[in-house]
């Protein structure tokens, strides 16, 4: 009971964190003391303070600002790949459980061969054939995670289409997509939905990721990543410049993977009671 109780603590915490980033994200023109990109030179490799909450950085720019506007780039990434690899991913598991035979053997294996190479270093290359930006990172990171979509709604829709139910809806004439869109797909959304907030967490750090290799979000862009990158040189001299964009990550990650279990456990009646 104990343990369950401090599980529900963290799970609306997370959800909190996250309303309030998304609200920040949202509102980051007004919330923002400064503007993000705006240099000033004779007030750099300030600490905390009144005038900088969180410092301000190797060009002067205030810290707390370019945090806020970062959160945009995190989780419009993570918004907008996940959307792609869930539709991708949902239609090719589809097709792949209800086809059958070398259409599913064929699916699954070019799936498996995605899914065969390391995340980032895919991401890597996709992003270098494609280019580099924020369009092409959330392109990426879309179609490298398709694969444990497909695989996950081919497994689920391969149990369910064995269902009583569904054979019952199909002797009573009912055509393919209407058993897909009335029984399969209902049934396919809490793992799916289980999915999605680990998959957005990710993307977060993938996001970070690409940027700090350069090849993701594109200065003067605030982004967490090319905070962190900025930093890497002075982490003696100004280490908030690192510390801050690096417990957004943390937290942000930490959060959606709080809310994934916690659903996870929701979602699964020999769990949840």
């Amino acid at each position: 009971m104990v343990q369950y109780r401090s599980t529900t603590r963290l799970y609306y915490l997370a959800i909190i964190f996250l309303i309030i980033l998304g609200a920040a994200a949202l509102a980051a023109p007004i919330i923002a003391p400064f503007n993000p990109t705006s240099q000033d030179l004779d007030n750099r490799f300030l600490g905390s303070g009144l005038r900088h909450l969180l410092g301000t950085d190797n060009f002067g720019r205030d810290i707390l600002s370019r945090i806020i506007y970062g959160s945009r780039s995190a989780l419009l990434v993570g918004l907008i790949s996940v959307s792609i690899a869930v539709t991708l991913g949902t239609l090719v598991g589809l097709t792949a459980a209800l086809s059958g035979g070398l259409v599913d053997n064929g699916l699954m294996l070019f799936m498996d061969s995605l899914l065969s190479f390391p995340t980032v270093l895919l991401a890597i290359t996709v992003v270098s054939f494609l280019g580099y930006g924020l369009v092409q990172v959330m392109l990426a990171i879309g179609v490298i995670f398709s694969p444990v979509f497909a695989r996950l709604v081919r497994a689920e829709t391969l149990a369910i289409k064995t269902e009583g139910y569904i054979e019952a809806s199909r002797s009573l004439g009912s055509s393919t997509l209407k058993i897909i869109f009335w029984h399969i797909l209902p049934n396919l959304m809490g793992k799916v939905i289980v999915q999605c907030s680990i998959t957005f967490a990710l993307s977060v750090v993938i996001e970070a990721s690409l940027s700090y290799l350069g090849l993701g979000t594109q200065p003067p862009t605030a982004s967490w990543g090319l905070m962190l990158k900025d930093a890497r040189n002075y982490l003696v001299q100004a280490p908030w410049m690192a510390l801050y964009p690096g417990l957004a990550i943390a937290l942000t990650v930490f959060s959606f993977n709080i809310i994934g279990d916690s659903l996870s456990e929701r979602f699964n009646p020999k769990i949840y009671r």
